[in-house]
């Protein structure tokens, strides 16, 4: 069997991105039960020089959503990057989720061995479209999930091994 583009990128970015938003839940659940104020853990992050939760949710979304446009050749939605609280962070990456479901097999298989630039600060990197999904995109995306439960594990949100890889 062979797996497509599209295979391997937007069903999976979906089902990571549901599970995340499976995290923020009980993370919110936490705040509420522990009488924890949610700020501490948005603001929360594993070591100084890195981003705290906020960021490391806003980025996953922000990754899966312009990889998949990428892929296409579509342009993804901005976000502003303004979420200040759980349900924000929830919502945003549900948003994630439903401009992902918009996209076709069509639009996406076949992108192989397209050429992706993208900008990160002031360099320009190249990629084939395998390349780019496989060792870019996909790892950032699971990068700042798995970042995002550790920081929220850590803070003593009850998560688990299922937690991060949902139901199939």
């Amino acid at each position: 069997m062979i797996i497509s583009m599209y295979q391997a990128s937007v069903p999976v970015f979906i089902h990571t991105l549901n599970n995340l938003v499976g995290i923020l839940e009980k993370a919110a659940t936490y705040t509420e039960t522990k009488k924890i104020d949610q700020h501490v853990l948005l603001n929360s992050r594993l070591f100084p020089d890195m981003f705290p939760l906020s960021r490391q949710v806003q980025i996953a979304s922000d990754i899966a959503k312009r990889g998949a446009a990428q892929l296409a050749g579509a342009e993804a939605p901005k976000f502003e990057d303004n979420e200040t609280t759980l349900p924000e962070l929830i919502d945003r990456v549900q948003k994630t989720i439903s401009y992902l479901d918009t996209f076709k097999p069509e639009q996406i298989d076949g992108s192989e061995d397209k050429t992706i630039t993208i900008t990160q600060g002031d360099k320009s990197l190249s990629f084939e479209g395998m390349p780019f999904l496989l060792y870019f995109v996909l790892p950032n995306v699971y990068f700042h999930i798995t970042t995002t439960y550790d920081i929220l594990r850590h803070c003593g949100v009850e998560l688990g091994k299922k937690d991060f890889l949902g139901k199939r």
